[in-house]
């Protein structure tokens, strides 16, 4: 652990100003991380005296400002030792809102990326076989079939206005995060992004995805699923651009969208999937330890997926054992999400053994039993399941988390697969001290912009420029078009926004659940505002999140 030698350099940094940058301005040599001097202003660490002067002339400012940048910079390496890296683990659970497992009493549970987590295998197929219907029966150019997947090229949670065919980041606050957007495969410059949106990287709200992620005329691609229809989105437009055809962007928008559809809907992807688990379903026995130890423990669980029972049972069977019904309460399938949590009008329908549906009334939820369609308001009135002692897990923030948390107070937890590889990306030297110096850098541009002279500006730019180019190296560590789904260069992307807004809890898989106590308490960090200093360790070393740090939680994978 980076122990008492980080915790000695983080109190100077935090005596310094901590985080952003100096909050207070000394030319004292023992606090080597403030500046600009100024006067009556004081560090809190160094020694009462005199204020110093700021040098006068423009070569002396200029150099002034050189020495707080290396000054800045010895500090950044001494409060990341080698041993401040791997702090974060990818097997951890993460809290939106404060939370104990003890006063938990239902577990609910999506199927697709809940319990089944897929390999990644499965979206070149999704796409192939998404492009081949659009050949041979959307008629589309045979040329287009020249394009496969590329798993690097999108990320989760993109937006894609219809009507100027671009994919893109978007920030919390609605703004296009610049270098992010693309039209086809090839990158649309920052300038003709502002002038599309009228001057402005700002997206207005009533263009911007409605509540299930689709608007007007921008949608939202929220689930894993949507990242093949990304990749076909964009070559399909990449073709038509580079071979000068005129297109409807809404036509082929629908085109592509119905291609996917397709696949989903004659069932192309169950029969892959059902052909070859092995291959196609991660983590199958851990999903089996996780309802295995809350059963042992009393728990109540249920199932509701939009998936068929035919392929849900097959895939079940192959994780848990032909005896899986036995571990849930109340089993529903091709339940409708998210309208099975809003329409009153759907009845539920049981079927037999085989499948087939059956036409009696249901007054009961049955244990073994098999339940279709139906809605949430039935759920409730004949289960009484209700609030914050049902936590319900699923992987699509809208169509499994939204409507639970904000209109029925259930408890909510995200299956999120790729917070794994972030977090990994995260515990590496390279993020660690390329995101800390670019902190630290903003903070030296925070403080010094009072110096307006020619000699200063010249160095304020320099530091504008060699920040931004901090900022592409860090985007590209995750992503080289698209960076993080989680932030945009500082902001949070949109994607978080609901992320945070729609789950207490979030983990790469449902098998993190084997790392915590089925009583234990889950507590958000208390992130600083803007307007409260830093006060803990977790919060003073940049790019450094809160515990679980490696070192105290061991029983962690």
């Amino acid at each position: 652990m980076a122990g008492a030698g980080l915790r000695a350099v983080a109190r100077r940094w935090l005596l310094c100003g901590g985080h952003g940058g100096p909050r207070t301005a000394s030319s004292s040599p023992s606090c080597p991380g403030c500046g600009p001097p100024g006067p009556g202003a004081h560090c809190p660490g160094a020694p009462r005296s005199a204020p110093a002067q700021a040098p006068a002339g423009g070569a002396d400012l200029s150099a002034h400002l050189w020495a707080r940048y290396q000054d800045m910079r010895r500090l950044v390496h001494d409060l990341l030792p080698p041993e401040v890296c791997s702090l974060l683990n990818p097997a951890a659970i993460y809290a939106n809102n404060e939370i104990s497992l003890r006063d938990v009493e239902v577990y609910g549970f999506d199927y697709d990326y809940t319990l089944a987590q897929y390999a990644d295998a499965l979206h070149p197929e999704i796409f192939s076989a998404a492009r081949d219907i659009l050949i041979e029966h959307y008629k589309y150019p045979e040329g287009i079939r020249k394009y496969d997947y590329n798993p690097s090229f999108a990320i989760r949670g993109l937006h894609y206005d219809i009507q100027k065919s671009l994919l893109m980041k978007i920030d919390a606050f609605h703004y296009v995060q610049l270098g992010t957007a693309y039209r086809g495969l090839q990158p649309v410059p920052d300038e003709e992004v502002i002038e599309l949106y009228g001057g402005t990287q700002h997206i207005p709200l009533y263009q911007m995805s409605g509540f299930y992620g689709k608007g007007p005329s921008i949608k939202q691609f929220m689930d894993i699923f949507s990242l093949p229809e990304m990749a076909l989105l964009s070559c399909v437009v990449d073709y038509f651009l580079g071979h000068s055809l005129e297109f409807d962007q809404a036509h082929l928008y629908k085109d592509v969208t119905d291609a996917i559809r397709d696949v989903h809907v004659k069932g192309l992807m169950y029969q892959w999937i059902e052909q070859d688990m092995e291959k196609y379903i991660l983590r199958g026995d851990e999903t089996f330890a996780v309802l295995s130890r809350l059963v042992a423990h009393g728990k109540q669980l249920f199932l509701i997926t939009n998936s068929p029972f035919s392929f849900v049972d097959k895939g079940m069977r192959h994780m848990v054992g032909p005896d899986w019904r036995q571990l849930f309460d109340v089993v529903i399938v091709q339940a409708d999400k998210p309208s099975f949590f809003t329409d009153r009008r759907k009845p539920f329908r049981k079927l037999d053994e085989k499948g087939s549906l059956q036409w009696d009334r249901i007054t009961r939820l049955e244990k073994g039993k098999i339940y279709r369609q139906g809605n949430l308001f039935d759920f409730l009135r004949l289960t009484e399941w209700r609030g914050p002692r049902v936590l319900y897990f699923g992987d699509h923030l809208y169509s499994d988390l939204a409507d639970l948390m904000l209109r029925h107070g259930w408890r909510t937890g995200a299956i999120i697969p790729e917070l794994e590889r972030e977090i990994r990306i995260i515990n590496t030297e390279q993020y660690m001290h390329s995101l800390t110096w670019q902190q630290a850098l903003t903070g030296l541009l925070e403080r010094m912009q009072t110096y307006q002279d020619a000699e200063s500006r010249q160095v304020l730019a320099a530091w504008m420029k060699e920040r931004q180019e901090l900022r592409c190296i860090t985007k590209a560590l995750f992503n080289a078009q698209f960076g993080s789904i989680f932030r945009t260069f500082h902001n949070p992307t949109y994607f978080s926004r609901r992320l945070v807004r729609f789950s207490d809890l979030y983990m790469a898989s449902l098998s993190c659940l084997l790392n915590y106590r089925v009583d234990f308490t889950f507590y958000p960090r208390r992130t600083p505002l803007q307007h409260e200093a830093p006060l803990w360790m977790d919060q003073l070393c940049t790019g450094c999140m809160k515990t679980p740090f490696l070192g105290d939680m061991a029983h962690i994978r």
